[in-house]
């Protein structure tokens, strides 16, 4: 509790590994191949080397611990399973085949601190330019996969032309889209700790 609020922000998305690592040795995957479970603001950085100590892990010790995925493997089954998303993972993005493209999402987390908006796609453009990533990767990435994986067509809604990052902000126009904090300024420099938050949520 007495530990400064930026080490659980630091350690939300490695934290989720242990979540991954609960769902792909349960039964739950194998017994309904077609569930998918989304690890929001999860990131994807951590991913190749996950895969890599499953794979390793049931090699090595599936006999004596009586695991069983018949002609796969864990990340197999995690690569089919488990949709992936990320606000903001330069490192991943420049493993992403090895995390696995068709499962990953990008999320902008607006409002939260956290979030790149309202230059999210500029943002999100210098990391995938970065990485190298191809426009293939970049339309999976940004809408074709969510929209899959979600069974969603957000173009049935508002046309395809009238999706893209300048006709959108055309449309808002005048309206004030400045980045603010909620609540007063902080007066001293002392961190918020854990115990701070939890105050703030149950007040």
């Amino acid at each position: 509790a007495d530990a400064p609020v930026d080490v659980m922000i630091t350690l939300q998305p490695i934290n989720i590994v242990q979540c991954a690592a609960d769902l792909v040795w349960s039964r739950v995957l194998r017994e309904f191949p077609d569930l998918r479970i989304a690890l929001s603001e999860g990131g994807i950085g951590w991913i190749p080397y996950f895969l890599e100590r499953i794979d390793r892990t049931y090699d090595v010790h599936r006999h004596w611990t009586g695991q069983d995925f018949g002609d796969a493997m864990p990340s197999d089954v995690f690569r089919r399973n488990i949709i992936t998303c990320f606000i903001s993972d330069p490192a991943g993005l420049k493993l992403i085949d090895e995390v696995g493209v068709d499962m990953v999402t990008w999320e902008c987390d607006y409002p939260h601190s956290d979030s790149a908006w309202p230059t999210a796609p500029e943002a999100l453009a210098a990391d995938f330019g970065a990485a190298g990533l191809s426009d293939d990767h970049v339309r999976k990435v940004t809408h074709e996969n969510a929209m899959r994986l979600f069974d969603y067509d957000p173009f049935a809604h508002i046309p395809r032309a009238e999706a893209t990052v300048g006709a959108l902000r055309a449309r808002v126009v005048g309206r004030d889209l400045t980045t603010r904090s909620e609540g007063a300024p902080r007066k001293t420099p002392t961190p918020v700790t854990g115990a701070d938050v939890q105050r703030r949520a149950t007040a």
